[in-house]
């Protein structure tokens, strides 16, 4: 099927994760398991397909780095699993606009280099698709990036929860442009809003009654340490927010639900601690409570979900889909264009993988009977 060329905006613990996934997995056998991913090969693609032909960054100790040694600059922290290679390709510097938090700015020394240019660069290395793993709040950033992108005729997974997909003005620009989107907010493997969907919709479908519940998050990378200013936690805490309470069957009261992150913890570096805590009522109205605490290393457990986010992304490329990819979107992203439950986000990904454009015309766009 041939390479599918791709350029990462944002060279931190998401990208280290990635590309050394990339470089781990090569030459797997298709019926061998490998954690993390739906398939070994999509659409006939496997991950070794998966081939970076591009970085963007505005941090002067990564710009003009080989992408290989990037990935284990400073302030990254997320473990390391896998050896890679020099590759060539340098870290061009990337747009800045808000991308960089007041607390962050601790951190990170912008380069004195020029922002690069990014639409000129992904023609010329022929880039099919484009991730963006720019920090939380990069609002201004992110819309700049997606200018470039279509004008590059780029395909697009956003990561972040700056709402592209989802939203009918940036959804339609890439169905004009013929190129598709999987967004947005990224869904890691077992992380804590996938965890704590499937709690809520066990309590809906076993026909128990929330009263309330919350989320609370701890962890030690450039991510939560963003996320102290509050101003920039406000998309992510909708988005997280939205993509729980989308599995109740009834719109709970505000006050009920908390989501979000809770605090910074320098030591615990790129792991995450997660606390849910539901409480309910069940038959005779006697109470039940329900306490979870998940340990993850945050980075690498939304990369291999990426990894088949990007392979959908080039699967619809090749069949000429434009504009959001909504059973993708669905199963990978916390708040894709249309919400549906895990399980039938799952079956929608496997029959697109089976026959995208079937499974496609099969999905009711917002908009239509109702949706949106």
């Amino acid at each position: 099927m041939g390479k599918i060329n791709v350029a990462i905006i944002g060279v931190g613990n998401c990208a280290s994760s990635l590309v050394q996934g990339i470089h781990k997995y090569v030459e797997v056998p298709d019926d061998e398991i490998i954690p993390g991913v739906m398939h070994n090969r999509i659409g006939g693609y496997r991950i070794e397909d998966i081939n970076v032909v591009a970085a963007f960054d505005v941090d002067q100790n990564k710009v003009g780095k080989d992408l290989s040694q990037a990935i284990f600059t400073e302030p990254n922290n997320t473990i390391k699993f896998a050896d890679v290679p020099h590759l060539g390709v340098p870290v061009e510097r990337g747009m800045t606009h808000d991308g960089i938090g007041r607390y962050v700015s601790e951190l990170v020394v912008k380069s004195p280099h020029s922002t690069a240019d990014i639409s000129g660069i992904l023609r010329e290395r022929e880039v099919d698709v484009v991730i963006n793993y720019l920090p939380v709040g990069s609002e201004m950033a992110t819309k700049w990036y997606v200018e470039q992108i279509l004008d590059a005729r780029c395909g697009m997974i956003n990561c972040i929860p700056v709402f592209i997909a989802r939203e009918d003005y940036w959804r339609g620009r890439f169905e004009e442009r013929g190129v598709p989107i999987i967004g947005d907010d990224i869904k890691s493997q077992v992380g804590a809003t996938i965890v704590h969907r499937v709690l809520t919709r066990l309590m809906e479908n076993r026909g128990a009654e929330i009263d309330n519940t919350y989320q609370l998050n701890f962890g030690g990378n450039t991510d939560f340490l963003n996320m102290l200013e509050r101003e920039r936690l406000v998309s992510k805490k909708i988005s997280k927010t939205g993509s729980v309470t989308s599995q109740m069957d009834d719109e709970p009261d505000a006050d009920a639900v908390h989501i979000g992150p809770s605090d910074h913890v320098p030591w615990l570096q790129d792991r995450k601690w997660c606390y849910i805590h539901i409480d309910g009522k069940v038959f005779g109205g006697a109470p039940v409570k329900l306490e979870v605490k998940l340990e993850v290393w945050d980075s690498p457990n939304s990369a291999g979900v990426v990894v088949d986010a990007i392979r959908c992304a080039k699967l619809a490329m090749d069949h000429g889909q434009g504009g959001a990819v909504f059973g993708p979107s669905a199963y990978f992203m916390k708040s894709p264009p249309i919400q549906f439950t895990d399980a039938q986000a799952h079956d929608m990904v496997e029959a697109f993988i089976a026959d995208p454009e079937v499974a496609s015309a099969s999905i009711v766009r917002p908009g239509q009977n109702g949706q949106g």
